[in-house]
């Protein structure tokens, strides 16, 4: 539960159904935040602009880590000193509020499916709500995953966490509105979009992504950090080639058994 935020509304005299007519949200949607939910940074901004206290007192879990920064013209929502850093509940909330696109560039993303066993599901459903999902994952046989591979230590273990990995989402396979694609490019980020809000994760040498810093972007921000990322995405996803029921026939069987 969001005690500061009950609090707040109860300070103001503001009601949850006033709250969500402030923000142009559904009643529905402020009373997930007040259950935990982390909003999306435009809403936490207009909350806190409501109520007139202060963002890092309602979501203290999204204070910039490294004095950068942030809020609204900026572009720079929030800074992580790793990926492990990030709230749980700011994924899931950040994915189940997608209205219009999710995007995800990796090498295996492992935690992404391993955190949540029924994230094909959820994604299955946010496309039944008229939601692009595009996925993105390493080649298992392609250079840049054994290249990753020997960078990070582990070898031959990569392409298998790859194919790990996929299984979480076979069931997307066929269905309308997802697409999963496997590249061969060299990543220097992995990419994480949902709507206008972008999560990047810059891979240092040698070391494992999820040892490494986030940031939480918006678009439309000054410093058009945005647009520079999101087209990286474009340009991978646009080389990759499909993953399919013969691609996984041919060439991943070896990972199932």
């Amino acid at each position: 539960m969001n005690e500061r935020l009950r609090s707040a509304l109860a300070q103001c005299g503001v009601s949850p159904v006033e709250l969500a007519t402030a923000c142009e949200v559904d009643p529905k949607t402020v009373t997930r935040w007040l259950g935990g939910r982390l909003p999306h940074a435009r809403h936490r901004w207009n909350v806190a602009r409501h109520l007139k206290v202060d963002e890092d007192f309602l979501w203290p879990q999204t204070r910039p880590q490294s004095g950068q920064a942030s809020g609204p013209g900026t572009g720079l929502v929030a800074t992580y000193p790793d990926r492990a850093s990030v709230p749980r509940e700011m994924w899931l909330s950040l994915l189940l509020d997608a209205e219009q696109g999710i995007d995800v560039l990796v090498f295996s993303g492992t935690f992404f499916a391993q955190s949540n066993p029924r994230i094909a599901a959820m994604l299955a459903q946010r496309a039944a709500a008229g939601v692009r999902v595009r996925l993105c994952f390493g080649d298992p046989q392609g250079r840049a995953v054994a290249i990753r591979g020997r960078e990070e230590g582990i070898g031959d273990a990569l392409a298998a966490k790859i194919g790990a990995s996929l299984t979480y989402y076979r069931p997307l396979l066929g269905t309308p509105g997802c697409e999963i694609r496997l590249h061969d490019t060299t990543l220097y980020n992995s990419l994480f979009r949902y709507d206008d809000d972008l999560l990047v994760n810059p891979h240092v040498w040698g070391q494992p992504a999820s040892a490494n810093p986030l940031l939480h972007l918006q678009k439309g921000g000054d410093l058009g950090w945005f647009g520079g990322y999101a087209s990286s995405f474009d340009a991978v996803w646009d080389s990759a080639r499909p993953w399919t029921d013969d691609a996984q026939g041919d060439q991943s069987r070896g990972w199932q058994d």
